[in-house]
């Protein structure tokens, strides 16, 4: 195949022509033959007013090009879109998909031989991922790197555990309108990705443990030179990529031992749920099923290691001046397979041999002295979850991991928030919250709605965690004892579509199980009644795509069209 400047030529009916043509018109911008006849890199720009999460991003852009440049190929910046959690409606789960398929078709449509991805918030890092799987030239990550820990009232604040605590603790009326805002100013201190073992950082870890990133860029802060000088080598890295005709794509990377590394790290790091529906989609891109049986099998070998919010009480600055990934994947390496490599050329292994000691360090711990017997996520199966659902167990209260409640049904994220707060609701600190119609098609989207609010009456009388479920998925930052990601969803007639207010509901953690409590004879009735779920189809646009085809929650809320051929075959 061809490289550089003549790769993916324009058809005019004349290749002889289009290149003449291409290198016409490119050097309007100044460019050289010399410059024009290097290897040719590629660097996605996810730069946004509306994405604070990436405002290094120009800084780190300068520095990867930089190091394209001092190892002789030649970088070419192209912008792609840039999602950002809080600015994206209805949710940035709804646009991972259209960002995944922009920048697949962008890098395949383009002259690179290389290309560097720069991600940080939630759904970049994901989406830029399953586009590098199904695209055919290699590629590397840059993270974004998180932000700064700010300070209120000498206490350590950062976003976004700390929010949710603190808007949890002004609906319950312990602090008032003035304090909430002074919390509000001081949150996000810097620019970069929550600083807590949310989405972002999660999956930001999880390139690095799958080895498409380099060494610490999981956790670099955003704000600091350490991160630019990795945005640089990362340069140096895809110049050479894209001078190696043999250079590994993600797909040769991410075999099934690399993915099973990173569901081993999951475990132990107290990642995000997120990441079991995104590591879904990207294996699903590859052919893979993602084992969910091995998943929860870990769960129970792997003890929680990483003393960070939400499931402990750190922030990502002070994981990554304890070594990071590097150190997490020492403390678990029995359970890994280090011969698997890494998209820079060394084994996992190797940079595991290569993390240098931080005596004294208590964040990341040891698997015979962990923060938590039990590791991060739990997978939960039953009459109300047939195709399974997960609990991040972790961040969960400890008595309430086996608890049978009365059902308070909301049958969607509006109805819940018209209701929660009501004085006329009925509801006690022992019942089960249900929200239903918010999963992939439902909302639509998959919002994080699951992190249901402690409703406003019994917030005030203290009641800090109840049981909640639903489809729907929740923040990384979030914590509680929340049985999310139920497949499959209510709107696609799924069990949870039958559950009434005063039915009893059983979660047991320790058995995997979360079931409705009724004769069967009456489930089956009320389930054959359901029947075709009535469903208001979207009549144009992205909408339209992505209710027709979207998949649910277990196979990664991927479009069916987009995964491996071989996958679909299975």
């Amino acid at each position: 195949m061809s490289s550089g400047l003549r790769r993916k030529l324009t058809s005019y009916g004349d290749q002889g022509f289009s290149l003449f043509l291409r290198k016409a018109f490119i050097k309007a911008m100044g460019y050289s033959d010399d410059a024009l006849d290097r290897p040719i890199v590629g660097i996605a720009n996810t730069y946004s007013d509306f994405n604070p999460c990436h405002g290094n991003v120009p800084q780190l852009i300068e520095a990867a090009k930089r190091g394209v440049m001092l190892a002789g190929a030649m970088p070419m910046v192209f912008p792609t879109i840039s999602i950002h959690e809080s600015f994206a409606s209805p949710t940035s789960m709804y646009l991972r998909n259209l960002m995944a398929m922009e920048t697949e078709e962008m890098i395949r449509a383009q002259p690179m031989d290389a290309v560097i991805l720069i991600g940080g918030c939630d759904k970049t890092l994901p989406a830029q991922i399953m586009a590098a799987a199904s695209s055919e030239i290699p590629a590397i990550f840059l993270p974004t790197g998180p932000m700064a820990v700010g300070n209120h009232k000498g206490e350590r604040l950062g976003a976004c555990t700390d929010c949710r605590r603190f808007w949890g603790r002004f609906r319950a009326g312990e602090i008032d309108e003035s304090e909430i805002a002074d919390v509000n100013n001081k949150l996000a201190s810097s620019i970069g990705t929550c600083t807590v073992m949310g989405t972002a950082s999660t999956m930001a870890n999880l390139t690095e443990v799958m080895g498409l990133c380099l060494p610490r860029a999981g956790s670099a802060p955003a704000a600091e030179s350490e991160r630019v000088r990795l945005a640089e080598e990362t340069g140096r890295v895809a110049a050479a990529l894209a001078a190696n005709p043999d250079a590994p794509t993600v797909r040769d990377i991410l075999t099934p031992a690399v993915i099973r590394n990173g569901l081993v790290a999951l475990q132990a790091m107290g990642g995000s749920t997120n990441a079991v529906v995104h590591l879904a989609a990207i294996t699903g891109r590859l052919g893979i099923h993602l084992d969910m049986a091995e998943l929860d099998r870990l769960g129970k070998v792997i003890p929680l290691l990483v003393d960070l919010q939400p499931s402990g009480q750190h922030y990502m600055e002070q994981f990554h001046e304890a070594g990071g990934v590097q150190t997490l994947l020492k403390a678990v390496r029995h359970e890994l397979d280090g011969n698997q490599q890494t998209v820079y050329g060394k084994t996992i292994g190797e940079v595991i041999d290569a993390a240098p000691d931080e005596p004294g360090q208590t964040i990341i711990r040891t698997v015979e002295k962990p923060l938590k017997p039990i590791g991060t996520i739990a997978v939960l199966h039953g009459n109300l979850a047939p195709r399974g659902a997960v609990i991040k167990q972790s961040a969960a209260s400890k008595d309430l991991l086996q608890h049978e409640g009365r059902a308070v049904v909301f049958d969607s994220v509006e109805d819940m928030t018209l209701r929660i707060d009501s004085d006329d609701l009925d509801v006690r600190a022992d019942d089960i919250l249900v929200l239903r119609n918010a999963g992939p098609k439902g909302a639509p989207g998959m919002p994080e709605a699951g992190y249901l609010p402690i409703p406003r009456k019994l917030a005030r009388q203290g009641v800090k965690d109840m049981v909640r479920i639903s489809d729907a998925r929740m923040s990384g930052t979030a914590f509680g004892t929340i049985v999310l990601h139920i497949a499959p969803e209510a709107a696609a007639g799924g069990p949870l579509a039958i559950v009434r207010t005063g039915d009893r509901i059983r979660l047991d953690v320790r058995e995997r199980r979360i079931d409705l409590v009724i004769d069967q004879v009456e489930f089956d009735r009320r389930l054959a009644r359901l029947g075709q779920m009535p469903a208001t189809e979207p009549a144009r646009g992205y909408a339209k795509l992505y209710h027709t085809r979207v998949l649910q929650a277990d196979e990664g809320v991927d479009f069916d069209f987009l995964q491996h051929e071989e996958l679909e075959k299975k």
